[in-house]
């Protein structure tokens, strides 16, 4: 398998995400929601660098279903705590149509959230149908699926701790 993105480069990524994160809600009641599944393993490693009070919570929003290509898009918002008068940090793995994200914002909105800063591990550069500009990236990716740091194949291999290109056979 080929690694995209070594530990140790998002170790540093995230540290750097975690200092913007701190300096921009800093004085402000907010929560954090991960996207699952994909962005547990990054949630986990940023809210532990966060300073500030905050909240946590988890949404499920997914369009794969054990492939790899998306499909229609899922809301199952039953983990979220109470985010009305709250200000917003929302955390997904992969920014790829931007379909998720730009619905999801949406969403917390509605339900209502102050404000909504949106933040991605990865960003795959031509994938995107809907304009969706995160306000935190980690990292741009060429258009090829990855795998590793939370990210799936047919649930597999969310448990390595870099980012790798899925091999043509994933076995």
């Amino acid at each position: 398998m080929d690694v995209l993105i070594p530990e140790a480069e998002i170790r540093r990524r995230v540290d750097a995400i975690a200092a913007e994160v701190n300096r921009d809600f800093a004085g402000r009641p907010f929560t954090v929601i991960g996207i699952l599944t994909g962005s547990l393993v990054f949630l986990a490693d940023l809210i532990r660098l966060i300073e500030h009070p905050h909240q946590i919570g988890l949404i499920q929003a997914s369009s794969y279903r054990g492939g790899t290509t998306s499909g229609t898009l899922v809301v199952n918002d039953g983990l979220l705590p109470d985010i009305k008068g709250r200000h917003v940090l929302l955390l997904d793995d992969i920014l790829d149509t931007g379909q998720t994200l730009s619905r999801l914002v949406e969403h917390l909105l509605h339900k209502g959230a102050v404000s909504v800063k949106t933040c991605v591990l990865l960003r795959k550069i031509g994938r995107q149908t809907i304009p969706c500009e995160p306000d935190y990236t980690g990292f741009s990716i060429p258009n090829k699926f990855v795998i590793g740091y939370g990210l799936d194949f047919a649930d597999d291999y969310r448990h390595l701790p870099f980012i790798g290109v899925l091999p043509d056979d994933p076995k």
